[in-house]
């Protein structure tokens, strides 16, 4: 099957009613965060990048492509390690505060000067890792669908996604998966997801192009304690905060700990997202988009 990665964004527009004049200004590009090992991202413009996207666990940097259209602004979305075509890693799970630390230099490189970060689901908790790992990285921090009161139970419907078949036998299998745990998505966005995040092997077999064992090891797969001492990171970050919240079936963050946030940080923002689960940015990605504005503007 023929793949072009910079081809659909089109599809994007048409689907979500954005104009689109041929397409964007978009380039990949790697940094080396450790000896033999790089960080990959998609670098939206060319000036300096105003925004950092980081996605959520099995997705990678074009989850975003929609609200990277809808706010037509220099941004950088990351592939966090392990997962799109950033390079595997052996050294162990690659959890919040692991990813931060490679995060954290590929922004020095890439946007030192970035005015907010936008961290979904364990790009969320990566991102509250940055803000106490580096916090002259993050000025402000927007959390999209995730605190760290996320557990086994809240995660669940993810953990049994990741957890399936290692291969599929085509790409209509992959496809028929994929619909199957994301109810509020359109065939044809999770169809361009399904394209940015697999990958047909030789004897025609499509895999998952994120690293699938130690995905397993150090995500909603395997929730390990550090995620609920990131509480702490959130008792010390200084910046404005806004929490978006999805308000369909399959959001991991609930009333508690909606509660729990306000309560360590009370000048938090908290939003809420009619129609989107835990994916807000492929459920509703132009609400999520005039959100980051106007958090952007205040």
């Amino acid at each position: 099957m023929h793949y072009d990665e910079f081809g659909l964004f089109h599809e994007n527009a048409e689907e979500f009613g954005l104009p689109y004049d041929g397409p964007p200004d978009v380039r990949r590009v790697e940094v080396e965060v450790a000896k033999g090992r790089n960080i990959s991202a998609l670098v939206w413009g060319s000036s300096s990048p105003e925004l950092v996207f980081l996605h959520g666990g099995a997705q990678n940097a074009h989850t975003w492509d929609t609200v990277a259209l809808a706010l037509g602004r220099p941004l950088v979305a990351v592939d966090l390690p392990g997962h799109g075509h950033s390079d595997h890693r052996d050294d162990g799970p690659f959890g919040p505060r692991q990813n931060a630390v490679d995060v954290a230099v590929g922004l020095r490189s890439l946007a030192p000067d970035a005015a907010m970060v936008i961290g979904m689901s364990l790009g969320g908790l990566t991102s509250i890792a940055l803000a106490a790992h580096a916090p002259e990285l993050v000025r402000k921090l927007t959390l999209v669908d995730v605190t760290p009161g996320v557990d086994r139970d809240k995660a669940a419907p993810i953990a049994q996604f990741i957890a399936g078949p290692d291969t599929f036998e085509s790409f209509d299998e992959i496809l028929a998966r994929t619909i199957e745990f994301n109810p509020t998505r359109t065939e044809s966005s999770l169809r361009r997801g399904v394209l940015h995040n697999a990958i047909q092997r030789d004897d025609g077999r499509w895999v998952w192009r994120y690293q699938r064992p130690r995905l397993l090891e150090g995500t909603e797969m395997d929730i390990p304690a550090d995620f609920a001492t990131l509480w702490d990171d959130v008792d010390n970050i200084k910046v404005p905060l806004m929490l978006v919240r999805g308000a369909a079936k399959g959001t991991v963050v609930d009333d508690a700990d909606d509660a729990e946030l306000r309560r360590r940080k009370p000048d938090a923002r908290v939003e809420l997202v009619e129609g989107a689960g835990h994916s807000i940015q492929g459920d509703k990605p132009i609400e999520l988009a005039r959100l980051l504005e106007d958090f952007l503007a205040s």
